[in-house]
């Protein structure tokens, strides 16, 4: 009676399932195959949202076992075996009936469970050695295919177009934050966003993004970002404040992440209340740095290139230019870094900072946002999304960077 609404390829399938072997057998290489948790690398690796686990053996076929919905799995799900389960305790015997059984030493994506459930498993899986299998999983999604950037680039347009081509006319000055959230959402909304925004940190959170008038940009902040915010409440750290407007003579921020298909790209726009030739000074160098970082950052990202470098060479920027102060945040809102991956959670890895060695590859997606705080005024920047191509980094989320004036 039902039709799935979309599929995931199976060649697409194959391909994501070969690259978590590839990298299970060198992050752990006893393991003889990985259990896989979250709803959303049972999605990368299924094509469906379930809600169980996943058994990806090194040989043989996958085994989706799950608590809740297998009637849908079995119409969106390009995996054979989906059977219903209720305890960690059946997982090996479900698995033996599939043909694919359960080895002495099995790694498992540790994020995808509290430490509740993780001491659950282990129990009721007594007679195997689990092992992390965490950055195997990592490494798979950080390479993208073109089926997956293919997505990220229509994300990107809508994004831009979103931001830089029509949110300007839709808001003006003595707005209130929680106002130009709004606004952002419905354009947001009408452009085919799907809703909803996810963050693979553990305990993070976010809902459209941060929305910054004036020096809430330096606002306290909790979030793992250099931009400060006043947010909802203190119980909603995000979007916009119903008590801050957004004044004359004011930067506005809004760093606020696009999704469809279940893909992100994440992008920053910063607007001026006012002529763009009433821009300070302060704010026009600072933001103008940010931009040439970005494009440092842009030029250098080419293959062989380690996030490690990209990190040290826009430090050392900040620090010859003379924005060291305020580079990444103001006080402790300073981050160490200076970018990350994304792509179905809009912090994947890399990051782009100190101790990330691994080398970019073609396919592989990066935000990059280098931020300047302006003590007592703003916070300024950027931040878009790229591609690493064979020749270099190609921006997916539009080419005009500057600070939009708006009357």
């Amino acid at each position: 009676m039902f039709e799935a609404i979309a599929r995931i390829p199976a060649e697409e399938l194959a391909r994501r399932h070969a690259a978590l072997r590839k990298h299970l057998e060198a992050v752990a290489p006893k393991a003889g195959g990985i259990l896989v948790f979250s709803r959303l690398n049972i999605y990368y690796l299924t094509g469906t949202s379930g809600q169980g686990v996943l058994w990806l053996p090194l040989l043989g076929e996958p085994v989706l076992m799950l608590r809740k919905g297998v009637s849908r799995a079995r119409l969106e799900a390009g995996v054979r075996h989906i059977v219903p389960f209720k305890s960690y305790s059946e997982l090996p015997g479900l698995c033996a009936d599939a043909g694919s059984p359960m080895t002495p030493v099995l790694a498992a994506v540790m994020a995808g469970l509290t430490w509740q459930l993780g001491t659950l498993l282990a129990a009721k899986l007594s007679a195997h050695t689990l092992v992390s299998g965490d950055h195997a999983m990592a490494l798979a999604k950080m390479v993208k295919s073109e089926f997956e950037l293919e997505i990220m680039r229509r994300c990107g347009d809508k994004h831009h177009r979103s931001l830089y081509d029509i949110l300007p006319g839709r808001i003006r000055p003595g707005m209130t934050e929680r106002e130009v959230a709004h606004h952002a959402w419905a354009v947001f909304f009408e452009h085919g966003h799907m809703g909803i925004l996810r963050m693979q940190a553990h305990d993070e959170e976010c809902f459209l993004g941060h929305v910054s008038a004036g020096d809430s940009g330096n606002y306290p902040s909790s979030f793992n970002g250099p931009l400060g915010l006043r947010g909802e409440h203190p119980a909603v750290v995000l979007m916009g404040n119903a008590k801050t407007v957004w004044q004359p003579g004011q930067p506005l921020m809004l760093d606020i992440g696009f999704q469809i298909e279940g893909y992100h790209t994440d992008k920053t726009q910063a607007y001026f209340a006012g002529p763009v030739s009433a821009i300070p000074d302060a704010i026009r160098r600072a933001h103008d740095f940010c931009i040439e970082v970005q494009d440092w950052v842009c030029d250098k990202a080419k293959p062989g290139v380690t996030p490690a470098e990209l990190y040290a060479g826009s430090l050392d920027m900040a620090k010859r230019r003379g924005f060291a102060e305020g580079f990444m945040g103001l006080d402790d809102n300073q981050v160490p870094f200076v970018g990350h991956g994304i792509g179905l959670t809009i912090d994947e890895f890399p990051a782009i900072a100190r101790g990330f060695d691994l080398p970019l590859e073609p396919g592989m997606t990066l935000a990059v946002e280098p931020k300047q705080g302006v003590r007592g005024v703003a916070m300024v920047g950027v931040e878009n999304t790229f591609e690493i191509t064979a020749t270099g980094a190609r921006c997916i989320t539009g080419d005009s960077y500057e600070m939009v004036g708006v009357e």
